[in-house]
């Protein structure tokens, strides 16, 4: 789920301020309650009402790196997951799973298809 926009979160804490109850704004705004006390207890607090950063793991391969694994992809494409692990890191120093390059991958929308890499929509590539 896509954070609220600053837009809202501001109209959210100047509705409570203007004396709409949390609950009734957590109605009109279609916005969970717990958000709404948030909101209000940061704008209190004099912080920023912009979204914080998702939390998760960062992922270990970048767009260039993808972009590398993609063109391997296509200059080799017998090549197995170790072995292209293994240009990874000989090429980028970052160490990644077998299980990690097959994710990307299917992520790329690449599937295998009998010794050969196919886009998942079927044509040949």
């Amino acid at each position: 789920m896509r954070a609220y926009s600053v837009d809202l979160r501001w109209k959210i804490v100047e509705a409570v301020r203007r004396g709409m109850s949390k609950a009734q704004a957590a109605r009109t705004f279609g916005v969970g309650i717990s958000s709404i006390k948030r909101y209000v207890n940061m704008a209190q607090d004099g912080e920023s009402l912009v979204p914080k950063k998702a939390p998760g793991k960062e992922r270990k391969l970048d767009r260039g790196a993808t972009r590398l694994l993609e063109e391997d992809l296509h200059r080799r494409p017998e090549a197995t997951h170790r072995q292209r692990a293994k240009l990874l890191f000989e090429l980028l120093g970052v160490q990644v799973s077998e299980s990690t390059v097959c994710r990307v991958l299917k992520r790329l929308g690449y599937t295998r298809k009998k010794d050969q890499w196919v886009p998942a929509n079927g044509t040949s590539g």
